[in-house]
């Protein structure tokens, strides 16, 4: 899958598309179904200026995109001369996405219109033992999702999934998915895609984080920009002038995979050993922090609210989480030169103890630093760029099927 590609079309007389009247006016309702999209509720006179074509193509065209539910009218608008104006605007429940976030510890799903608006979602712990029981779980938590927004399984256009680890189409699995154990297995998201009953496509977990942030959240207007999403696992999104940055097999992003220096004593261990949630705990652990008594467990979100409270054990683990996170960040730094980090993901959450630790860390380790700042979507990050990835396959998809009976 490439998960950021422009909604765009051939135009008439491109090479290798035949000129022709109607896919002419197969474009021109695309303009306009596009210009309503983006800019919101329009008039036929306003749509006729804004695209330079006549008022009867812009009516015709308007016309037909109505009978094919993809314009509907939205008010009038009664200037203080002239006649009253007919308002336009995309329709947006001309079709749905689903955008599906797959972790170690929840399963996330959401069900969007066109316009992007969520109608449903779900957000459950994922208790699956098993692969296997894992997709069975994501799909029956999908068909609540959709049912809840009272919608049918055809109804749902296009699927994205975020997984942890790199999709290989070839293999038709994911690859480097340490934190989901059995999650490598050939067959497990056409397993997916066959309960939910459409097309599905999958994505690497930081990278639609990395769209979504871009699109919505902190990273927006940044020319270079990088989430690091830092929970069970560790990954990176980069994000380009607007584009994602996948690599040459789509692994991009793995920083986790980057060897620690090895410290006397110590076997070698990867950033994602030492900086992912079980680290924290680990090292928490190792300055003296017991676990809750009456849960019997330790976890990283306690560490964290508990180096919040002032326990010197907590704030010492939290510090040296820093300090891994510092590492990854120079070593992205030297290497991309990004003008912005964006710290997401479960840990990532806890920005507000992080940032200060990792900047004096980051201090000592690099020459460059770029600025960093917390996640603006925090757990939703992943799921909002699912979405947003999935409603640039179904936007066209819906036009072509929808205007294809009237041709």
């Amino acid at each position: 899958m490439s998960p950021h590609q422009p909604t765009t079309r051939p135009a008439a007389g491109a090479p290798g598309v035949p000129w022709n009247r109607q896919r002419l006016r197969s474009n021109n309702e695309w303009l306009l179904l596009e210009l309503l999209r983006t800019g919101g509720g329009s008039s036929r006179a306003q749509l006729a200026r804004d695209t330079g074509l006549s008022k009867p193509t812009v009516s015709a065209a308007l016309a037909e995109l109505e009978r094919a539910g993809l314009v509907r009218e939205a008010g009038t608008l009664a200037p203080e001369r002239g006649r009253t104006a007919v308002l336009y605007e995309a329709d947006p429940t001309a079709g749905y996405v689903l955008g599906v976030d797959i972790g170690r510890a929840r399963l996330r799903v959401a069900v969007a219109d066109l316009a992007g608006t969520v109608v449903a979602r779900r957000d459950v712990a994922n208790r699956g033992r098993s692969a296997n029981a894992v997709a069975d779980a994501v799909v029956a938590t999908a068909h609540e999702a959709i049912a809840e927004a009272g919608l049918a399984a055809g109804d749902i256009v296009h699927a994205v999934i975020g997984t942890p680890g790199v999709w290989d189409e070839r293999r038709r699995g994911v690859r480097y998915a340490s934190s989901l154990p059995g999650w490598g297995r050939p067959g497990l998201f056409d397993r997916i895609g066959e309960g939910l009953g459409t097309a599905v496509s999958v994505a690497n977990d930081a990278n639609l984080a990395a769209l979504g942030e871009y699109t919505r959240g902190a990273g927006r207007g940044s020319r270079m920009f990088a989430y690091l999403l830092v929970g069970t696992g560790l990954g990176l999104g980069v994000v380009k002038d607007g584009e994602l940055l996948l690599g040459a097999h789509g692994a991009l992003g793995e920083i986790g995979l980057v060897p620690l220096p090895e410290q006397a004593g110590q076997p070698a261990a990867t950033i994602e050993q030492e900086a992912a949630a079980d680290a924290v705990v680990r090292v928490a652990r190792d300055f003296g922090l017991d676990g809750d008594p009456a849960a019997r467990q330790l976890t990283a979100k306690q560490v964290f609210e508990r180096a919040r409270s002032g326990e010197a054990a907590a704030v010492r683990a939290v510090e040296r989480e820093a300090e891994r996170l510092a590492y990854a960040v120079a070593v992205l730094s030297a290497v991309l030169d990004p003008d912005l980090v964006v710290l997401g993901g479960g840990i990532g959450n806890s920005a507000d103890l992080l940032l200060e630790p990792l900047e004096r860390a980051l201090h000592r380790l690099a020459p460059m630093r770029p600025t960093l700042a917390p996640s603006a979507l925090g757990e939703e990050a992943v799921l909002l760029g699912a979405v947003s990835t999935a409603l640039e396959t179904a936007r066209p998809e819906v036009f072509e099927r929808r205007t294809a009976g009237l041709r």
